[in-house]
């Protein structure tokens, strides 16, 4: 009997005090795709810094044709390069990733990386309205499917090493470790379930892509904002109106964004037709409002330090209303980019205008912070737009180095994601895990 005993204390110890021993499997693995990943968006950051300072050159100054025509011309050039390899025309970025994880055993080719990253340098950093995270995600779930190729791994090793990816992009280009690791779960199901097999995998990359990433471009934070807190009894009220206003400024960014795609989707005119339409569209509101280029990020620099006029707040509106715009034509006719980045600009500039909204019609003693309206309200539009309500509540707090609004991020990321049910930027989420190919 103490043979026996001891024999099976010995299988207890070597398992971990009876856990399997899958928990740390792919740990080796993940850590190479957070490296490899790494690697990949510095040098994809180094090429959205050139195209930049590229498309500077070409138009300097505001108001200028040239602006006008710029969208179009790097929209066109990546559509051609995208469409010169035929495993790339449908690769949109996040939900191709998704959509690989579900229904194509997580393959991604590695064609993506190089091809995918100049695709959308052209088309963003020429004035597309579009994000850079679309495709770094693409680029990171290309990594983890590759290195899982690399190894001869199993299907189910390349779909979490994929995941993996997915966190490690996100992690680098957001400066937002924790929010990226989560992120990876997170993102395949529009209900609150998680990829919990991956979670290991996509910390172990995530912290590693950031440390390569931050060895480039330093540790600090994405954006800067003054300080805000929370400190009231009765805060939780204007926040709960602000979540209404931020679940039907998400359906309308959903509803225009899929209409639109929708619409370009049933023209028959050849794809670089309709890239070009939705170029010039983008160009046109673009001469008149510059603001509109790119992912956002100077219009949530201003939204994190508001003016507090009413002007400001009818500004910020018309921001949130011409970037649903931009957006969709830029991305929804075919261009390459995300609408992630746009979505937190959006947020950020509908939770500013509300803030400074209600500093004009309370009391002084409501406590009313626009900038802190702007932030909570980045969060509430990442949880109701592409259903990560964990990861919205982290990433507004990482990358604006405030972590003293986690209770109002809290509630209005709850609130909007409940009432903005079954409603997502990404077609290819599934419900749930009992939904999903992968575990019926």
């Amino acid at each position: 009997m103490f043979k026996r005993l001891s024999k099976t204390s010995w299988k207890l110890f070597l398992a971990g005090g009876g856990m399997s021993f899958s928990t740390g499997k792919y740990f080796g693995e993940s850590i190479l795709v957070g490296a490899l990943t790494g690697i990949v968006v510095v040098g994809f950051r180094y090429m959205i810094d050139a195209g930049e300072a590229l498309a500077r050159y070409l138009a300097p100054g505001m108001h200028n044709w040239k602006c006008a025509l710029l969208p179009c011309v790097g929209a066109v050039l990546g559509y051609l390069l995208i469409k010169r390899f035929d495993s790339l025309e449908h690769a949109r970025g996040t939900d191709s990733a998704i959509r690989a994880y579900h229904h194509k055993k997580g393959y991604v080719t590695g064609t993506v990386i190089p091809i995918k990253s100049t695709a959308s340098v052209l088309t963003v950093a020429s004035g597309g309205s579009a994000g850079y995270e679309g495709p770094v995600t693409l680029l990171g779930a290309a990594c983890g499917s590759q290195i899982a190729r690399w190894f001869n791994l199993s299907r189910k090793a390349r779909r979490l090493l994929m995941c993996a990816g997915l966190s490690a992009g996100i992690s680098a280009l957001f400066q937002a470790p924790l929010s990226g690791a989560i992120f990876g779960a997170e993102i395949l199901y529009s209900s609150s379930d998680l990829e919990y097999e991956a979670l290991l995998p996509c910390f172990t990359a995530s912290a590693v892509s950031y440390t390569v990433y931050a060895s480039f471009f330093g540790w600090c934070s994405l954006f800067d904002m003054p300080d805000c807190n929370y400190e009231t009894s009765l805060g939780l009220l204007p926040y709960f109106a602000l979540a209404f206003v931020i679940t039907w400024g998400a359906r309308l960014y959903i509803i225009f964004f899929n209409a639109t795609e929708r619409a370009f989707a049933a023209n028959r005119l050849p794809g670089v037709v309709k890239v070009a339409f939705g170029g010039l569209i983008t160009g046109g509101l673009l001469y008149f409002y510059p603001e509109i280029a790119g992912p956002g990020y100077n219009v949530i620099r201003f939204a994190l330090d508001p003016m507090t006029s009413f002007s400001a707040m009818k500004a910020f509106a018309l921001f949130f209303f011409l970037k649903i715009v931009a957006t969709s034509f830029t991305v929804g006719s075919g261009g390459s980019g995300g609408v992630f980045a746009p979505a937190i600009a959006c947020g950020g500039a509908l939770g500013a205008a509300t803030g400074i909204f209600f500093l004009h019609i309370l009391p002084e003693s409501a406590g009313i912070q626009p900038a802190a309206f702007a932030l909570v309200g980045m969060a509430g539009f990442l949880a109701s737009t592409v259903r990560i309500p964990l990861s919205a509540i982290v990433m507004v707090a990482e990358i604006s180095g405030n972590h003293s609004l986690l209770l109002p991020a809290m509630w209005v990321c709850g609130v909007s994601f409940w009432l903005n049910n079954d409603w997502s930027l990404y077609r290819s989420q599934v419900h749930n895990r009992e939904s999903s190919p992968v575990h019926m």
